[in-house]
This record gives structure tokens, sequence and C-alpha cells, in this order.
């Protein structure tokens, strides 16, 4: 049991299942306009942050818990995928080098993030061919705008 009183397995199955899409302002609904996120995050805490600065900005998100889910999702050309390099079953590195070997992903924007101290890990996903790695402080303090840029429309 966690803090909340409800069992990991449980909140892990409801984080996996959540999209996100809820208008922030007036005419910016990005689901109408076919702007997702998909994000791959093991870590409950970061995809409730995540799942919350969505909800908040009217910014469309879907999770992916495997490999397999990711590259299925990936099918329907989100605008960005956010990975956690840390997870275990997305298997990120091997997972962003077969997105980028398929040339229908290849406008499709990868960012990941992982502790400042895997300075080897961030290296592995800028070759593989992730757009931008960035430590988890940074990704938690720069999310709100990443998700603005990547998952409302464009401005007319």
């Amino acid at each position: 049991m966690n803090v909340s009183g409800r069992s990991e397995p449980v909140l892990r199955q409801f984080v996996s299942t959540i999209t996100t899409t809820v208008p922030a302002t007036p005419g910016l609904n990005a689901a109408a306009n076919g702007r997702k996120i998909l994000v791959a995050v093991d870590d409950l805490f970061f995809a409730a942050k995540i799942q919350e600065a969505a909800r908040k900005l009217g910014v469309t998100i879907e999770f992916a818990k495997t490999d397999r889910e990711i590259l299925e999702k990936a099918e329907t050309l989100p605008n960005l995928i956010i990975f956690d390099l840390n997870s275990n079953s997305a298997h990120p590195i091997e997972t962003i080098q077969r997105l980028r070997q398929n040339p229908n992903l290849k406008k499709v924007s990868l960012i990941a993030f992982v502790s400042h101290v895997q300075a080897d890990l961030k290296l592995q996903a800028q070759e593989a061919g992730c757009d931008l790695v960035m430590p988890r402080s940074a990704f938690s303090q720069n999310l709100p705008n990443l998700l603005r840029r990547h998952g409302l429309p464009e401005p007319q």
C-alpha cells in the first residue's frame, strides 16, 4: 500500500489506461486537432505529474507501458513521445532505435528524461535517435512548456 491507501498495482492499472482530453480554453481542444502525446513512464509519481499538467493545459496524452504498446500507439503519429529512460518495461533505448528506423515516424519528436548522474544512458538515448534528453529536474520544470509546444494546436 502507498500513502493514499491504494495498492500500487491498482494505481498502475489506472494510470496505464488514462487518456486525458480536457480543453483548457474554449477553442483550444488539442484532441479535435489530432495532436496528442504518448507517454512511456513507469514511475507513478511522474505519470501523475504529467497527467495533471496535461489536464490543466487541455493536452491529450496517452500512456503506454511496454515497448510493443509504444510501437503500436506510435503508428497513430503522436506529436511527441516522452520516455523515462529508467523504464523497465518500455526498453527505451531499443524502442527509440526502432521508432527511428520507421520512416513514417521520422517526424515524431522523442524526448526523454533521466537522472543527471546517468550520463552514459543519456548518450545512448541520443545515439539511438532521441531528440532531447533532459535531467529529471529540468524535465519537471519544463513540463508545461513541452506539453504546450507539442500538444496544443499551433496558432493560426
